[in-house]
């Protein structure tokens, strides 16, 4: 087994857990080495305490699972064979006893998939989390791990610096997006983190807003919040960009966002909790006046996942240690005023935080 599934496997033997069936794509991923979203179809990955661990999944895919690199059984099914069947003579193989204590990802696992384990694993008197010790194996990222987290943000900052060029008068948010979307196709990039958001003038004042046929015009900021995905690892990058001119207010706000995301960044050590990060950057924002302005958390970590562990709240205990990556991105959003986001992606080293993303921070004013 890799490293990964011995590190599973023996927390498995000190929690007397007897079986981890895992059905995420991305944790499976992580064990194994081979994505696949089958849809409605299933997808599992079982662990034991000492035997060989199996994958399940539709029989079109083994050979991919196979290529991945993947060592040990794979069990495939087709759309008219009951794969829970196969799950269970291949799990009764490997248990000397009838499980009594079942590792599942409750956040993941379907009512209706919950009830065939239950059915197959009939003498188990519990079923417990396995997201924490997933939270925890994925926390600290490896330097293979890291090298694609670090390509990931050098395409997104190269696709910021298509968006800013892309920038002119009537020009939509959507057709902003196509062309950033479209370089980095060229570039080779198959899939964005998350769906592009491209926000000018008033519609940058919506956290989560969504790009649509909206002119750019002067005196507008234009908010890029964007990542690319490479070998699996996602990137997150925000700019705010000001289309000629903007008010003295305006300037205000960027300031003080700024100076918060470098405020935060001074702060993230090994050691220091995630709550005094999210503070470092809530209280330049609140002492400046824009506190209520200021209404979602700090960062969220970054890796297979684009919002994974641990959360950066002002309210999170977690202490940071060397190989976390996450964001560092405070915003303020004053409806009929601006709304600026600056965020970056950050990879905790033993002397402080490294910056993957690395497109320059200072207001710019495209004329």
């Amino acid at each position: 087994m890799n490293e990964r599934l011995k590190k599973l496997s023996s927390w498995m033997k000190e929690n007397g857990i007897d079986v981890c069936f895992l059905t995420s794509p991305d944790n499976v991923f992580y064990l194994s080495g081979y994505f696949t979203d089958p849809h409605e179809r299933l997808l599992g990955l079982a662990v034991f305490q000492d035997e060989e661990p199996f994958l399940v999944l539709p029989a079109m895919e083994k050979n991919d699972a196979l290529q991945s690199g993947w060592a040990h059984e794979i069990i495939g099914f087709t759309d008219t064979e009951n794969p829970w069947e196969m799950v269970h003579t291949a799990a009764a193989k490997r248990l000397q006893k009838n499980a009594s204590k079942v590792a599942i990802e409750k956040e993941h696992l379907n009512v209706e998939r919950y009830e065939e384990l239950m059915k197959l694993f009939p003498d188990a008197k519990q079923f417990v989390s396995a997201e924490e010790k997933m939270r925890s194996l994925r926390l600290v990222k490896d330097e293979n791990e890291l090298k694609a987290l670090r390509e990931a943000a050098a395409l997104a900052d190269y696709a910021i610096e298509v968006g800013a060029s892309e920038i002119s008068e009537g020009k939509s948010e959507l057709e902003v997006l196509a062309a950033i979307e479209f370089e980095l196709k060229k570039k080779g990039v198959s899939q964005m983190s998350f769906s592009t958001m491209v926000l000018a003038g008033q519609n940058a004042a919506s956290p989560h807003g969504n790009p649509g046929q909206t002119k750019i015009k002067k005196g507008d900021f234009v908010l890029f919040d964007l990542g690319v995905v490479v070998d699996r690892y996602c990137s997150d990058i925000t700019r705010t960009l000001a289309y000629g001119d903007v008010s003295d207010k305006q300037k205000e706000i960027y300031d003080t966002v700024l100076k918060a995301q470098l405020a935060a960044i001074e702060a993230g050590k090994p050691g220091t909790p995630c709550s005094a990060v999210d503070l470092a950057a809530r209280s330049v924002i609140t002492e400046a006046g824009y506190g209520e302005y200021f209404p979602h958390r700090l960062g969220h970590g970054l890796g297979i996942n684009i919002h994974e562990y641990p959360s950066v709240t002002e309210t999170n205990p977690l202490k940071l240690e060397e190989g976390m990556v996450f964001t560092i991105e405070p915003g303020i959003y004053v409806p009929g005023v601006a709304g600026v986001r600056i965020e970056d992606d950050v990879h905790v080293t033993a002397s402080g935080l490294e910056i993957l993303t690395k497109y320059p921070k200072e207001l710019q004013i495209i004329k």
